[in-house]
């Protein structure tokens, strides 16, 4: 017999690295613009639409847990070195973007700068479970 409310233990993991010195709105507006785009780019991550008893619908969302972490600035710099090679999917916020308003400055933004070189505040992954664990090695859960 099976529990259809045990958890389930997926084999991969979506994950969010925000830097440790960010404001509480800072951090839940980089979180919310960096899983925005896995949907699109990982359909395989979006569950069914949801419904209410009177049949009223709702939008779908993550089939899984995403996981929030902090760390430093230069953590968030290894952290995409490491998904780059890994070839991970992968999102990022730069603190430039803090400053634009619309997402043509936000591309226009990052598109201005090495990825050595970015000022990175958060960014996103999505990949094999074993993977995203060494990309964030050295992160904390957000408290």
């Amino acid at each position: 017999m099976t529990d259809e409310n045990a958890p389930v233990r997926f084999d991969t993991k979506i994950a969010v690295l925000l830097r440790d010195d960010l404001e509480t709105w800072q951090r839940l507006n980089v979180t919310a613009f960096l899983v925005s785009g896995l949907g699109t780019q990982v359909p395989e991550v979006i569950g069914e639409p949801y419904a209410d008893a009177d049949d009223t619908p709702y939008l779908p969302m993550f089939r899984q847990p995403v996981l929030v972490f902090a760390g430093s600035k230069e953590l968030l710099t290894t952290a995409r070195t490491k998904a780059v090679g890994r070839g991970v999917t992968l999102a990022v916020f730069t603190s430039d973007l803090f400053a634009t308003g619309h997402d043509e400055a936000n591309r226009a933004a990052v598109r201005a700068v090495r990825g050595d070189g970015m000022d990175l505040v958060g960014l996103a992954v999505y990949g094999p479970r074993n993977a995203v664990d060494k990309i964030l090695k050295g992160a904390s859960m957000h408290p």
